[in-house]
């Protein structure tokens, strides 16, 4: 847009004011703008608590172009109500965009996973133990299905605690070779 002189309006620029002036220039506009534009942001948002966030949005946006505010070029209220409706239009697009949140519900349980794979887990595994003589098996329910300490899968089937270490060892390496042959895993 050409100004009356013609010549070119200058060039917008990023450039701020000094802290403390741009702080003081803060300081007035809210004097001056603040309660017209919490109204417009409480209007917008219909949430005071929003609207605050909003207009202190606004203000840091307002400080981080005090350059351009300070030069009289422009309508500051104008442009603090601008960017006040284009902070609550990008929240209410980034809402809409993110799925909506559902809380919890005491009273409802927790959805469970398909346990599909668990069932054919323990089939496949119980097949396995199968396919183990009786004294290997009995060592690997004592030890890993009922969660016994060496000593006391010992004590309970009457055996040395080195001899419930050996046949531990034995007996995976037997279901481990089972397991291959039922799910194509090989060592």
């Amino acid at each position: 847009m050409a100004r009356a002189d013609g010549a070119a309006p200058p060039a917008p620029t990023n450039r701020q004011l000094p802290p403390a002036q741009g702080e003081e220039l803060i300081r007035q506009i809210y004097v001056e703008h603040g309660r017209a534009l919490l109204a417009y942001a409480t209007r917008l948002t219909g949430d005071a608590a929003a609207a605050e966030d909003v207009v202190q949005e606004t203000l840091v946006r307002a400080w981080k172009h005090s350059e351009a505010l300070s030069d009289g070029s422009r309508s500051v209220r104008g442009w603090l109500l601008t960017v006040a409706r284009n902070i609550v239009t990008d929240r209410a697009r980034a809402r809409r965009a993110r799925p909506t949140e559902v809380a919890e519900n005491p009273a409802t349980p927790p959805m469970e996973r398909d346990h599909s794979d668990g069932v054919v887990d323990t089939m496949v595994v119980l097949d396995g133990l199968g396919s183990l003589s009786a004294e290997h098996r009995r060592v690997l329910i004592e030890v890993y299905y009922r969660g016994r300490t060496t000593a006391e899968a010992a004590e309970v089937l009457g055996v040395p605690a080195g001899t419930v270490k050996s046949r531990t060892y034995y007996a995976l390496r037997a279901l481990r070779a089972a397991l291959g042959d039922v799910v194509g895993v090989t060592r």
